[in-house]
């Protein structure tokens, strides 16, 4: 008989049975499913609704249970519906009677939303720790090519010439957004909903904050109803996870355009490219192109978790059992992502001569001589038209802007001088981009320099937080 089936007088569908369980993708769960139940138990032992004794029976099953399942030697049923009553099924053959008190006081509503929770908290963990990494060999790729000299583009053409470090510095910058979204996130999870019961809460005194703390939570959910029925802190993993694989997907893109022959900046390590079965001479970025293309994966799965709650009232729903795929594939997609991104990175060969004669190329200067212009004092809309003007006369003479004589430049305008030349050079022109957040080697070293101080501060708080939650844990025990 079904643990629920005390009101039911038959058996339920085959069909139905298939349809309804979960277990093939929520066993994934059963860790945090455990240690919910474990800080359930020894709760409602402290409390005296069940007896010490039973608590530690309890506790010491649940964590033989858990042994059991990662050692392979557990077996989890299909026709037992969930990780829940799979766990509470498998304990109770092992203890006896004692094993159906642990259901006490809470539902399988309050459980699951503890346990994805409890799941999303501890990726939400391995995924910033996964941009960590990535944004460390950005910084390193940033101060190595702090004075490469290279090309900047609007609308994929020619615009103004920058370093490479200011290139990648740009993407570090993405994804140090992304790790602070996902801490945001991290801070609105982390409460516990465990005593929200099926929807009212109980009439037994739990002492909710107790387990929570236990469990590492800041504290409650504190609203029964919600606690149940709310996915927010899913959808905001997702939609973070979506911007996180819209960054990647644009480092992607232009990875890919830089390895081709067209661009030529940079040559992929053999280890992280593949070749054609047909065309011998071809050397693709398959690694970088599916990045680009699992992007649109983790869009769907925000999309799909939306589309489910959209129109659910109040409580529960069996809707919400869709929640747990969407999020098991995004966590799964993301970080595999941010793992093969830092090495595709950090083992490509960069071609400076390359990018600095393309640095060269398409009037990239014109802007600086616009700048020089209004250094002295011509209006910068005049000094721009001037500026056109004269890139004009390179284009009829298939010359750049400093190939053209004095004479040339003073015909277009009699406050230019010999020294425009230096103006017009291409490490002068980036060099005197010297500001906050510039491309100037000066300034990229600088932000280099933020933003290993921002991860440094960040870590040594996360690690005095946990020193904390781990005295309270201790204190209560």
């Amino acid at each position: 008989m079904k643990l629920w089936g005390g009101r039911f007088e038959k058996d339920t569908d085959a069909l139905v049975e298939d349809f309804h369980s979960s277990i093939a993708f929520d066993r994934r769960l059963y860790k945090q499913d455990i240690a919910g139940s474990i800080a359930h138990a020894a709760m409602l032992g402290r409390v005296g609704i069940i007896s010490p004794a039973e608590a530690a029976q309890i506790v010491a099953g649940l964590e033989s249970v858990r042994a059991d399942i990662e050692a392979g030697q557990a077996a989890l049923e299909t026709g037992t519906e969930d990780i829940h009553m799979n766990v509470e099924k498998l304990l109770t053959e092992r203890i006896g009677a004692v094993g159906k008190k642990l259901h006490t006081g809470r539902s399988r509503n309050d459980q699951v939303a503890l346990d994805l929770r409890l799941f999303l908290r501890e990726e939400t963990d391995k995924t910033r720790a996964l941009l960590a990494s990535l944004i460390h060999g950005l910084l390193e790729l940033a101060e190595t090519h702090a004075e490469t000299w290279a090309p900047g583009y609007t609308h994929l053409q020619k615009a103004q010439p920058i370093t490479l470090g200011h290139h990648f510095m740009a993407y570090a910058a993405m994804f140090l957004r992304d790790r602070g979204r996902l801490g945001d996130a991290r801070r609105r999870l982390n409460y516990s909903p465990l005593g929200s019961g099926a929807l009212a809460g109980t009439t037994f005194p739990l002492r909710r904050e107790e387990a929570a703390r236990e469990l590492g939570f800041a504290g409650v959910t504190p609203n029964s109803l919600d606690g149940v029925s709310d996915r927010d802190f899913a959808l905001e993993f997702l939609s973070a996870a979506a911007i996180i694989m819209m960054h990647l997907s644009r480092l992607a893109e232009e990875i890919i355009l830089w390895s081709s022959g067209e661009f030529g900046f940079i040559t992929l390590d053999d280890a992280y490219a593949t070749g054609s079965s047909i065309m011998p001479q071809k050397k693709n970025p398959d690694v970088a192109e599916l990045v680009r293309g699992k992007t649109g994966r983790v869009y769907g799965d925000l999309v799909a978790l939306l589309t489910v709650m959209k129109g659910l009232p109040l409580a529960y729903n069996k809707d919400l059992q869709e929640d747990k795929e969407s999020v098991f594939d995004a966590v799964d997609t993301v970080q595999k992502c941010l793992l093969i991104m830092k090495p595709l990175l950090e083992t490509m060969t960069v071609h400076r001569e390359r990018l600095a004669a393309e640095a060269k190329k398409g009037f990239m200067n014109a802007t600086d001589l616009a700048d020089y212009l209004a250094k002295k004092h011509v209006p910068f809309r005049e000094a721009h038209a001037v500026a056109g003007r004269l890139v004009l006369l390179c284009g009829r003479k298939g010359c750049a802007l400093e190939d053209l004589s004095l004479a040339e430049f003073q015909a277009a305008s009699p406050v230019i001088e010999a020294d425009v030349y230096e103006a017009l050079s291409l490490e002068a022109g980036v060099r005197a981009r010297d500001l906050p957040g510039g491309p100037a080697p000066a300034a990229v070293r600088a932000a280099v320099r933020a933003a290993r101080d921002e991860l440094r501060s960040e870590a040594e708080a996360a690690t005095e937080n946990g020193a904390r939650i781990a005295a309270d844990s201790e204190d209560m025990v």
